[in-house]
């Protein structure tokens, strides 16, 4: 998939995942609570899974640089210059919760990531920005 097309669907993730973080914590009563947190981070995988291939794609466009999996892909952005330390640390621990959502069965597990989803939503947004820079 081009490039261009890849950042395409990437802002439309990103845009469904702010819409459904925002209802979530918009409507706190506690059945439709559940319901919209989960949706989150149904589509907190969806966003991830796109960004990292996105950054895949970017680099090898950009900067000649091959990744292939997504934490190697964040440090090679790192590395190229367009994350700083603090940003690289939290995209990292995003992949982390990423890879726990396969474990949203856990109330715990599901409320910390749909905790920290509005720290991931403002970086993922810097992000879109550099790569329409």
């Amino acid at each position: 998939m081009a490039l261009e097309s890849l950042i395409k669907n990437f802002e439309k993730a990103l845009i469904r995942l702010e819409e459904a973080h925002s209802k979530a914590k918009v409507d706190r009563r506690e059945d439709d609570y559940y319901f919209f947190r989960d949706s989150a981070i149904q589509r907190f995988e969806f966003t991830v899974e796109i960004f990292w291939k996105t950054i895949k794609s970017f680099l090898k466009e950009k900067e000649g640089i091959d990744c292939r999996t997504p934490k190697s892909c964040i440090r090679e952005f790192f590395s190229a210059g367009y994350l700083d330390e603090e940003a690289t640390v939290l995209l990292l621990k995003m992949i982390d919760d990423r890879n726990l959502t396969s474990h949203t069965y856990r109330e715990e597990v599901a409320e910390g990531i749909f905790i920290r989803l509005q720290e991931y939503i403002k970086q993922l947004q810097a992000v879109l920005l550099k790569f329409k820079e």
